[in-house]
């Protein structure tokens, strides 16, 4: 049986994406996004936004740059999703309307920036799937941004909708949604880590995304000059708080977060000789160095495969025929 199929048994498996949303808000960022993907490969998802990182009064006018983007021959690897305005705003069913309707073949995702609650999530999934399903397109995924007491109050109710397949923390409109209670240095590391208030946002997310395997994005970087910043942020996000991805704001923080969140070859190297030796025994126990393996541990080892190659590892001959899509009932004829 394909591990797939054996270790999930039951079970959705856990949605993985790139481990880098990188955010660009006008044309000339844009373009040097498109053109960095088609250098570097798929390794990070890019994010066109038409909110906060977008210059403000030519909103229909973005939109359709947008559009036109997506649809260009540039958007080599389909994966360059778009951040609307928020259900709230009088742009939000437009940006819908055009993006989705003129691109819904290659759009990856949108970004629901600003959701107050489970049903505003709801809404604006409605307001998607109405332009997408007109253009045949079906399932459309939606990443929601959790930055507001609401939408942190509904966050495992958000996780569980089907079709949300990412959760983004938006650290700066949290803060600032305190209006001065949590100092605006929490929005920074260190005290974005240490801050209380801060720190149960950002694990209830966490949590909420893995109860529901869903993918959780970890808050932008401010700092974009000084790249160690950006990696021990990233490595922290990772280590200490679940997350499995992590926002860019600028081109250098793209390969210093990619790296934070790839497995260590040493570790790929174990997962695949592990992996190995438990197909030969049909994924029955081995014991392997003196350490009992089974199907528990198989299903974290499986998950290191798959993180390594998103992220443009080179995999060892076995790793790589493990992740081999299972064949179908034709191909087994």
């Amino acid at each position: 049986m394909h591990p797939s199929e054996v270790l999930f048994q039951g079970e959705r498996q856990p949605l993985l994406l790139p481990a880098c949303d990188h955010y660009a808000g006008s044309e000339k960022l844009m373009r040097k996004s498109m053109a960095l993907q088609q250098e570097l490969g798929p390794v990070f998802d890019i994010t066109f936004d038409c909110e906060d990182g977008a210059a403000a009064g030519n909103e229909e006018a973005h939109a359709r740059l947008v559009a036109g983007l997506l649809n260009d021959a540039g958007n080599t690897h389909k994966r360059i999703g778009a951040r609307v305005h928020d259900v709230a705003s009088p742009h939000f069913a437009r940006d819908v309307e055009i993006i989705v309707g003129e691109a819904a073949d290659n759009v990856a995702y949108i970004v629901l920036p600003k959701a107050d609650s489970v049903q505003d999530v709801m809404r604006a999934i409605e307001t998607v799937n109405v332009h997408a399903h007109k253009a045949g397109r079906q399932n459309l995924p939606v990443h929601v941004l959790i930055e507001t007491h609401g939408a942190l109050r509904s966050v495992f109710a958000i996780a569980a909708l089907p079709q949300v397949e990412c959760l983004s923390f938006g650290i700066m409109d949290f803060v600032s949604s305190h209006y001065g209670a949590i100092p605006a240095n929490a929005m920074r590391t260190p005290n974005q880590f240490v801050h209380p208030l801060v720190v149960r946002a950002k694990l209830e997310i966490a949590a909420a995304c893995h109860a529901y395997g869903k993918v959780p994005s970890h808050n932008v970087t401010t700092e974009i000059k000084d790249s160690a910043v950006v990696a021990t942020d990233a490595q922290r996000a990772a280590a200490e708080f679940g997350y499995t991805r992590m926002w860019s704001i600028h081109p250098s923080q793209i390969k210093p977060i990619v790296k934070a969140f790839t497995p260590r070859l040493s570790e790929v190297n174990e997962a695949a000789a592990i992996l190995a030796e438990a197909q030969k025994v049909q994924w029955g126990p081995i014991n392997q160095h003196g350490r009992l393996h089974d199907r528990a541990s198989y299903r974290y080892y499986w998950t290191v495969l798959q993180r390594a190659r998103l992220a443009g590892l080179t995999l060892p001959e076995p790793a790589a025929a493990l992740l081999d899509p299972k064949p179908t009932a034709t191909e087994t004829k």
